[in-house]
């Protein structure tokens, strides 16, 4: 299963991303935890040791050299555009109870509007973790759907936009769903986060009234204190881990349903 989370800043990317990659863990599965949100911080919510310490896929000049034919930063350069990468999850990754992680760094130069060469590595190595890879691979983005392309969206089990009861929340997803239907991508959902009444519950509901909704993980003060004291989030709160446990489930039942439907 391939899944992708994303949403406006702040809204709970991380959490739903870092608790659904326990979920998956606990229950057997190999888990590959992407963090593509420039503002990288997947490790630290896992629970990884010296999370500041793992370098960014992007940040391996040498590799990147290696692979693509051209230094990073050289956007005007001829370099490969099918670099080889099915190597770098075994040796460019962290594990920790089950999960390896991978952190992508930015897929493109900002405000340069053109690839370099290593946005040609991560958007070949995002192509072979979603197309190729059988593991449970769950990827943390930005605020939209950027780093998907036509191709790589195909690979995608299920979408998740995580919205808070907030207008500005609410516009981003909508933004995303709009994306997502450039893309062709069909297997939208939505989760909402930081709960604290049936009144924001139902007011997301009636925002995006069309939206297939997997849960809501009510608000709980111990994921701020968690965070503020840098721990892990993974088990700070019971109501969060037991909302996301009936996440995976309604993932596990959807992906059953898609395979029966194919066969």
């Amino acid at each position: 299963m391939k899944i992708a989370i994303s949403g406006k800043g702040g809204v709970g990317k991380t959490l739903l991303a870092s608790l659904l990659s326990k979920a998956f863990a606990e229950a057997g599965y190999s888990v590959l935890a992407i963090d593509a949100d420039p503002d990288a911080n997947l490790a630290a919510n896992l629970g990884f040791p010296n999370p500041d310490k793992i370098t960014p896929i992007s940040e391996l000049s040498d590799v990147i050299e290696e692979r693509v034919g051209a230094k990073p930063g050289q956007s005007g350069s001829f370099f490969k555009l099918n670099p080889k990468v099915d190597d770098l999850p075994e040796k460019y990754s962290a594990k920790l109870d089950g999960i390896r992680l991978m952190v992508m760094g930015r897929i493109k130069r900002g405000g340069t509007g053109c690839y370099c060469p290593e946005g040609t590595l991560l958007q070949a190595l995002l192509s072979h973790l979603l197309l190729q890879r059988k593991d449970v691979v769950i990827l943390d983005m930005e605020a939209g759907i950027e780093h998907l392309t036509r191709g790589t969206a195909q690979g995608v089990d299920k979408l998740i936009v995580v919205v808070e009861p907030g207008r500005r929340s609410i516009e981003t997803a909508q933004r995303i769903f709009e994306l997502a239907k450039d893309l062709h991508v069909k297997n939208i959902a939505v989760v909402g986060n930081k709960i604290q009444t049936e009144e924001q519950k139902q007011f997301i509901r009636d925002s995006l009234p069309v939206a297939e909704f997997l849960g809501f993980i009510p608000y709980d003060e111990a994921i701020i204190d968690a965070d503020l004291a840098r721990r892990s989030i993974t088990d700070s709160s019971l109501p969060a881990i037991n909302e996301v446990k009936r996440i995976y489930q309604a993932l596990i039942l959807s992906k059953k349903a898609d395979t029966a439907k194919i066969k």
